[in-house]
């Protein structure tokens, strides 16, 4: 197996503890260098990669040609710069979400990508982990017979507002941070899109603290309701159900950040008080990622979380954007 080598850029807190040790531990990569101008956050990266080369500038790693590929965790309203940048020097490229503030965004990568020839992706780690491929079989195959409505909720308590998550000049609010995975999910387990919103929005300094979302959703399992809720004010909660007419498929305790929260699972719930629950403990999604990101860019198969559908789910948010009505409590 060919290893990929892999820089980061920036030294992200994100960085340290979830995707430069994913890579670091993931077959087929070598975590090789970092690119910040502070030994102090540096350290962090070296006390579990004591070999790793740092870079002072970005700059300097996207031209060091030992580098194959390229993880970016900078704040999001920088995502699009430094992702083409990465292309135009080369490397395949995986980007934090949201890769792009807008869909139209997104089209540039897309075509800097496909001029390249390299892979450029949005790091949506989920679609990576077996708790949402069985998720969508489950409901692709008809375990809980026609699909009728989607509710998702993710949210947890950010009062801070110097945190990049909370500053509107960064790209804040909660629905890059997080609404990305409420869309996201329910798209990639149905394979749906939104033919009608509305939405509801609390803005805080400049950002949308609070996000509910009602739509019509269509796809090949045709149309059913979709709700979410995401927030940085209120206590931590995740939550997804996909409701049919005979049955239900459940994830909760921490869909989004497994294993984190409390153990990855999905239950299958059907007539009779019939249950059934897959565990998936020890699964590391950040790792799955960084081994899937590999394979597609050895060309060795199809990327699951292309950046044509990170798109849809981008396009998605531009529309509660822009429809939403902003309201006060």
């Amino acid at each position: 197996m060919q290893v990929m080598r892999w820089g980061v850029l920036g030294a992200a807190n994100f960085a340290r503890e979830h995707m430069a040790p994913a890579i670091h531990a993931a077959k087929g990569a070598k975590l090789s260098a970092l690119a910040t101008s502070s030994p102090a956050k540096a350290a962090g990266f070296q006390a579990f990669c004591p070999d790793l080369r740092v870079h002072s500038s970005y700059d300097a790693l996207l031209a060091d040609p030992d580098i194959d590929a390229v993880y970016i965790p900078l704040p999001n309203h920088i995502h699009v710069e430094w992702t083409l940048k990465a292309l135009a020097a080369g490397k395949h490229v995986l980007t934090e979400k949201p890769i792009a503030m807008t869909a139209a965004e997104i089209d540039q990568i897309i075509a800097a990508r496909d001029t390249s020839g390299l892979l450029a992706a949005e790091a949506y780690m989920i679609v990576h982990h077996p708790q949402w491929k069985q998720a969508k079989a489950w409901v692709e195959a008809g375990e809980i017979g026609a699909l009728r409505h989607v509710d998702a909720q993710f949210s947890f308590c950010l009062q801070d507002l110097e945190n990049i998550r909370n500053r509107p000049d960064a790209g804040g609010g909660s629905l890059r941070d997080i609404g990305v995975y409420t869309f996201g999910s329910a798209r990639f387990v149905t394979s749906s899109e939104p033919v009608d919103i509305s939405a509801r929005l609390i803005m805080d300094n400049g950002i949308d603290s609070f996000a509910q979302v009602a739509a019509v959703m269509d796809g090949p399992m045709g149309k059913f309701t979709y709700n979410s809720m995401t927030s940085m004010r209120l206590y931590n909660r995740q939550t997804v159900t996909f409701q049919g007419d005979k049955g239900m498929v459940r994830l909760d305790g921490g869909p989004f950040n497994a294993n984190v929260n409390d153990l990855a699972a999905v239950s299958l719930h059907q007539n009779g008080n019939r249950v059934i629950t897959e565990r998936y403990a020890g699964v590391n999604q950040y790792v799955l990622q960084v081994e899937a990101f590999g394979r597609a860019a050895r060309g060795e198969e199809a990327y699951g979380c292309p950046l044509e559908f990170v798109r849809g789910t981008q396009a998605m948010m531009d529309e509660v954007y822009r429809l939403g009505q902003v309201i006060s409590l």
